[in-house]
């Protein structure tokens, strides 16, 4: 399998530069597969072998079992590298093996070059291994039923990863194939993604059968692939959901105000004793009316201090100031002495694509942004919190105030959301393309006056 996810595990080795992980479930399966092969081993070469002699061929070949998936992982990932896609790390777990990769290829056809690899590996080394059962066998016949079990398992491998539905190879080569002729990744992955569903709901109900006929270990097994295809069904389902509401809502849905505004000539001995300025007097904004000033709260960052004068818009104050200058002169220096220009903050228009705020959220130093409307004004604030959280309402989940809370304190994407990589992800497949990019030159640099 060829999957964009985080390897974990135990560091083995590097090949070629790329970590070779163990996760801890790989030694599960490691004892099941030599039990199978010792019980296997000891019904056809019980009395032409001994018992810890059969034990010792059955790791063996559970071993060897396991380098094969290796092999094909590392046909994966060595295409993908030739396709210029960072390979992260390779990790052996309990259903086999995955390569977790920084980023998916660009255009369909390495897609399904990448996609094919793995497949293409095993299929290769399972036509070699069962050319070479019959001489072997001449020398042993231990070692030759160890090579047809392993033969005949890589062409398993293969062929059942060439199912058209993901998380497998196939599901991958379909979306590939669909990517190609519609000209929408998108389209390719919703295509392979139901193609996966259906096959996992296959799996589980051939698998109950087998297990009320009494087919035991098989039928578990079969079952244990198909919930755990479900479960990648149901993953890629909600990151489509969350992608398409990254590119259907605007900055505007996720704002707040976590700015103050103050006249140009207040004293720092005023600005400390600060209450909010009345809305009507503040300069003209298209915030919605709904949008409430806030102080400093938990661990976030303080607000933002901006200036204005009789109605026009000065800059902003930095508030590391009260901290240099002595509390003897807070009476009589003004606000308006200590401006920055309001375009030393990051900025965005209100009608961006949401998935815009996330990634100048990324490279903005407070993690905030200020939002402009139309007329180039500042209009509210954006900050992870509230982009998640607008996120998560679009795709039918909200969440307990005290999630939001910890999320605001933290000033970070509830439920540790990662937006960031998804938009990265849209961004590098091409699927942002003509979305707001045109306009992000100008729009998210908005005027000032």
């Amino acid at each position: 399998m060829y999957r964009r996810i985080v390897g974990e595990g135990w560091l083995l080795m590097r090949i070629r530069g790329i970590p070779l992980r163990i996760h801890p479930t790989w030694f599960v399966i490691l004892f099941v597969a030599t039990w199978g092969f010792e019980r296997r081993y000891r019904l056809s070469l019980a009395d032409t072998a001994s018992e810890p002699t059969i034990w010792s061929v059955a790791l063996a070949t559970a071993l060897l079992l396991f380098v094969s998936v290796l092999l094909h992982e590392l046909g994966h990932s060595l295409v993908a590298i030739r396709q210029g896609v960072k390979v992260r790390s390779i990790t052996l777990f309990l259903l086999g093996g995955v390569a977790s990769v920084e980023r998916e290829c660009s255009t369909a056809i390495g897609a399904l070059l990448v996609a094919l690899a793995g497949p293409a590996v095993s299929l290769v080394i399972g036509i070699g291994l069962l050319a070479l059962v019959h001489p072997v066998s001449h020398h042993s016949n231990l070692l030759g039923e160890m090579v047809t079990q392993l033969g005949v398992l890589n062409l398993v491998l293969a062929l059942f990863n060439l199912l058209p539905g993901l998380p497998l190879d196939g599901g991958l080569v379909v979306k590939a194939l669909v990517w190609q002729f519609t000209g929408s990744r998108r389209r390719g992955l919703e295509v392979a993604n139901a193609c996966g569903r259906f096959l996992s709901f296959l799996a589980v109900g051939l698998g109950s059968v087998l297990v009320l006929r009494g087919a035991g270990v098989g039928g578990v097994w079969l079952m244990l692939l198909g919930w755990f295809g479900l479960g990648a069904a149901r993953n890629q389902g909600q990151v489509l959901l969350v992608q398409q509401a990254l590119r259907d809502l605007r900055v505007r849905d996720a704002a707040r105000r976590r700015f103050r505004v103050v006249e140009a000539d207040t004293t720092l001995r005023q600005l400390t004793q600060w209450t909010p300025t009345p809305a009507s007097q503040a300069p003209a904004r298209s915030a919605d009316a709904s949008l409430q000033l806030h102080g400093p709260s938990g661990g976030s960052p303080p607000d933002w201090v901006l200036v204005c004068d009789r109605g026009r818009w000065r800059g902003v104050f930095d508030e590391a100031i009260l901290q240099q200058l002595p509390v003897q002169r807070w009476d009589t220096e003004r606000v308006a002495n200590h401006l920055q220009p309001l375009d030393s903050l990051p900025t965005i228009a209100e009608s961006q694509p949401l998935w815009q705020a996330v990634r100048l959220l990324e490279q903005a130093p407070a993690g905030r942004l200020l939002m402009l409307g139309p007329a180039g004004l500042p209009s509210g604030t954006v900050e992870r919190p509230e982009v998640g959280e607008a996120v998560l309402q679009r795709i039918g989940l909200r969440l307990p105030p005290q999630l939001l809370a910890t999320a605001r304190r933290l000033n970070a994407y509830p439920l540790g959301l990662a937006l960031p990589q998804l938009t990265l992800a849209m961004e590098q497949s091409g699927e942002l393309d003509g979305d707001g990019q045109g306009r992000s030159g100008t729009e998210v640099s908005a005027g000032r006056r």
